[in-house]
């Protein structure tokens, strides 16, 4: 439990950042940058450990944040815990992780994505027609191979009056992997476990999380998970496969609404769903071609979510300059708005009225960078940003290294010059 000056501290952080997302006031800009591995290995610690010593990387986690009071949220990814087993157990394709046998990833690297199609051009309508029995026989066995006695899971529809028509199941080999199911589901409820500890940890210091939620645009799981970027690129300039495609997103939108109803029940201190973007970025499809497959199926599920009382927390990756109009399609003050690459004093032109806005301090930068240029890029941001709210301080990307100096001098500059 908190004393009374945690919890007073706890709650001042809390309304100073839903106040700056609703475009109120603030006393303070307030500070929630992404800090990703670099919370481990300042405090000796490895990105390996999120794998595979949670305990370490978790007490990792409750130091840096002991160490850094200015900071007003705690973000989830210090204590997103994954298990290496888990991963190794289900041979997983799509990624290649730290502490894997046999890997060249470095212990204090985040994951490398491998992107495979999982799903053939000529899927599409089996894929629609029939999701979950498409993810059982094709994609977990392509995505997890020690999984693929699932592939010969077929029921046939015929009169049920006994246990026969669960004969599928019996097949010593779909056994085999049920049990192995087991083994990695209890690998995976260990580190949700450790996970769930150290946030509360964490929370008990003073720190609200940022984000209690995520979730993807459906144009972005199709690209990622299903046909990969060069799959998908092949699609959206094929007319025979653009309806198909559309009615995939549109799926997806609905599947990740349906996941996200807990959010109208659950006793949660902060109602945000974080979404990553990565395939809309400036360059990758048309003004058209955005609205259609990219836009508006994830503008249903930001819709829904605001419909329940829940913050959208739109992650843009890459380049966003010309989307900026496009981001004003929302309510004012009901979504927050991330940026990688763009000129954050459009951004605030364009979004000011309608969107909180965050993001843009390089991290090569913080890594590679002078002190001076540091101070300097935080400085433009705050007097670029600042002016009338909503605006809240963070980098143009996930920390994973960094010198000190240049993090002192971020931290001493929003200090001095980060106040209304």
């Amino acid at each position: 439990m908190m004393d009374e000056k945690t919890k007073k501290i706890y709650e001042e952080k809390l309304n100073r950042v839903n106040s700056a997302i609703e475009l109120k006031p603030t006393d303070k800009v307030p500070v929630a940058p992404f800090f990703a591995s670099y919370v481990q290995r300042s405090e000796g610690s490895s990105y390996r450990d999120l794998y595979y010593d949670y305990d370490k990387a978790g007490q990792a986690a409750v130091r840096f944040y002991q160490e850094h009071p200015m900071l007003d949220a705690f973000m989830g990814s210090a204590t997103a815990f994954t298990s290496g087993k888990a991963n190794e157990f289900a041979d997983t394709q799509m990624i290649d992780w730290p502490g894997r046998p046999g890997t060249k990833v470095s212990d204090y690297s985040s994951h490398q994505v491998i992107e495979k199609e999982f799903m053939m051009q000529e899927e599409y309508p089996e894929m629609l027609n029939d999701f979950t029995g498409f993810m059982l026989r094709k994609y977990i066995p392509r995505a997890f191979p020690k999984l693929t006695a699932l592939s010969d899971v077929y029921f046939i529809p015929t009169l049920v009056l006994n246990t026969g028509v669960l004969g599928p199941l019996y097949s010593p080999n779909v056994q085999d992997a049920f049990h192995l199911i087991g083994k990695i589901g209890e690998e995976d409820r260990k580190a949700q476990a450790a996970s769930s500890k150290f946030s509360s940890m964490i929370a008990e210091m003073g720190f609200p999380p940022f984000f209690t939620g995520m979730s993807l645009a459906p144009y972005d799981i199709l690209g990622n998970s299903f046909r990969g970027t060069i799959g998908i690129f092949e699609d959206l300039v094929d007319e025979d496969m653009q309806e198909y495609m559309e009615q995939a997103c549109y799926l997806f939108a609905d599947q990740q609404i349906q996941a996200l109803q807990y959010f109208r029940h659950a006793d949660l201190p902060v109602k945000r769903v974080f979404f990553p973007l990565h395939k809309g970025v400036d360059g990758f499809m048309n003004e058209a071609q955005y609205e259609r497959f990219y836009w508006k199926p994830l503008k249903k599920i930001m819709m829904a979510l605001i419909e329940m009382g829940v913050t959208p927390y739109i992650y843009c990756e890459g380049s966003y300059n010309t989307r900026l109009e496009q981001l004003t399609d929302v309510p004012r003050g009901k979504v927050l708005y991330h940026f990688e690459n763009v000129n954050m004093k459009e951004a605030k032109r364009i979004l000011g009225g309608t969107a909180c806005i965050s993001g843009n301090l390089s991290i090569s930068q913080l890594e590679f960078g002078k002190k001076e240029t540091i101070i300097r890029e935080t400085r433009q941001l705050l007097e670029d940003c600042m002016p009338g709210g909503g605006y809240i301080f963070d980098f143009d990307g996930n920390l994973e290294n960094a010198k000190a100096e240049n993090l002192d001098a971020m931290f001493e500059t929003l200090s001095k010059y980060g106040s209304y």
